[in-house]
């Protein structure tokens, strides 16, 4: 069932309301959860269902993506037809790059007969969630659709936010509505049913829908335009309920939109029972995995520098050395000097941190220098003129930036030339 099968993951997105981490990169390849990027999760999600065709769609800023892709997802066999491949705007069908996720697809037509497939799964790189495509596959193989969309409930007061299915008895599509205000028809449910972004089709469906969309001044979009049109013609289209392969109580797919978000999401992780599990060896999340050493945490000076991480993801390459970090995700190769107090942020790779800082609910992108007693999240004036702030008070700091240069107590400067004259070490 699988082998006929194409996927193709839309991964071009600019991600603005993620922005300034995505000032040099797309948003499928932002850090999260520490070694992680965005996409890892539904390109695991792909080869843990058995799908192994896959085209990756991008567009913006795609370097450290398609880098990322390289040298992190090269697990499949071209000998047995399998692939993970990049497909960048190619301008087959106009002058035009990409006008819209339909139009990605449509632009791309050209690769997808070529595989001569008889279903085309549709996916976007830039959620993080846990699902079996092939139980949905089974779903659209049974009901005999011609379409089915991957369907999530919603409480009503987001309903803004997604694009809201109504369904029979059968879980037929008898009505679709991009992003309402409110339910229509005097409904009072508490939920709704949303899109999740995921489709599949049958394949020569799609061709004609992409086609007939093309011809038409539209916004290309697969939620505004395709899935209303194949409704209104009378298509056959289903929505199967989402099943979480992360198996909690509640069900666990984000859409990492806003800066606030992308925060809170990584928070939960450093929980002692995150809303979303890292650690399920039934479905493994992959990654390229940077060769570096063991993290590591310097105890020094009779334990007056200790090196500690408490309710924190620390990932390979780290160095704590005599300083205290709570409830924080650290990417690979960050390297923590001492003397130092860190809570709740994010680091991701390569981030170098000085002596005496102070970093509270902050996110500082990679590769970036935080000077000898730099002071972040504790001045929010001074943070809102050297940073970006977000609505929630998170500092984000970003290469280029000069955060605030806090005093050190005459008892800590004490502290440090007598540890410098009996100890080596951060």
């Amino acid at each position: 069932m699988l082998d006929d099968t194409l996927v193709i993951v839309l991964a071009g997105g600019a991600g603005e309301r993620l922005y300034p981490l995505t000032r040099e990169r797309a948003k499928p390849a932002v850090y999260f959860g520490g070694p992680y990027r965005i996409i890892d999760f539904t390109l695991s999600n792909c080869v843990n269902s058995g799908l192994r065709r896959v085209f990756i769609a991008t567009q913006y800023k795609s370097l450290s993506l398609n880098r990322h892709i390289r040298m992190g997802w090269s697990v499949v066999s071209e000998e047995l037809g399998e692939f993970i491949e990049i497909l960048p705007p190619q301008k087959r069908v106009g002058e035009h790059w990409y006008l819209g996720t339909a139009d990605a697809v449509y632009q791309n037509l050209y690769s997808v007969l070529r595989e001569n497939p008889r279903h085309v799964i549709v996916l976007s790189g830039d959620h993080v969630y846990k699902m079996d495509y092939g139980k949905m596959l089974r779903f659209h193989r049974e009901t005999g659709a011609a379409a089915t969309l991957a369907a999530i409930e919603v409480p009503k007061e987001e309903l803004y936010r997604f694009g809201i299915v109504e369904v029979d008895d059968t879980d037929r599509v008898i009505g679709f509505r991009e992003k309402p205000r409110h339910l229509t028809g005097g409904a009072t449910a508490e939920a709704a049913l949303a899109s999740m972004g995921i489709y599949v089709f049958e394949t020569q469906v799609l061709i004609g829908a992409l086609e007939a969309d093309a011809a038409r001044p539209t916004s290309h979009d697969f939620g505004k335009d395709i899935l209303p049109a194949l409704i209104r013609d009378g298509v056959p289209v289903y929505a199967h309920r989402f099943y979480d392969e992360n198996k909690k109580a509640a069900k666990y797919w984000r859409d990492i939109g806003t800066l606030d978000a992308y925060y809170e999401a990584n928070m939960d992780l450093c929980h002692v029972n995150p809303e979303f599990n890292l650690y399920d060896p039934e479905w493994p999340l992959r990654t390229y995995r940077l060769q570096a050493p063991p993290a590591k945490f310097v105890f020094a000076d009779e334990g007056r520098r200790c090196g500690q991480a408490l309710d924190s993801i620390i990932s390979p390459g780290c160095i704590i050395s005599g300083s205290r970090v709570v409830g924080c995700v650290l990417g690979p190769n960050v390297r923590v000097h001492s003397f130092c107090t860190i809570e709740q942020s994010i680091l991701m790779p390569g981030v170098r941190v000085g002596r005496h800082a102070r970093i509270r609910r902050a996110i500082i992108d990679r590769d970036v220098d935080i000077p000898r007693a730099a002071l972040i999240g504790h001045n929010p004036e001074e943070d809102a003129r050297r940073h970006t702030v977000t609505e929630r008070g998170v500092v984000v700091v970003t290469e280029g930036d000069e955060p605030l240069a806090g005093e050190v107590d005459a008892e800590m400067l004490e502290l440090e030339r007598d540890a410098d004259g009996r100890s080596v070490g951060g």
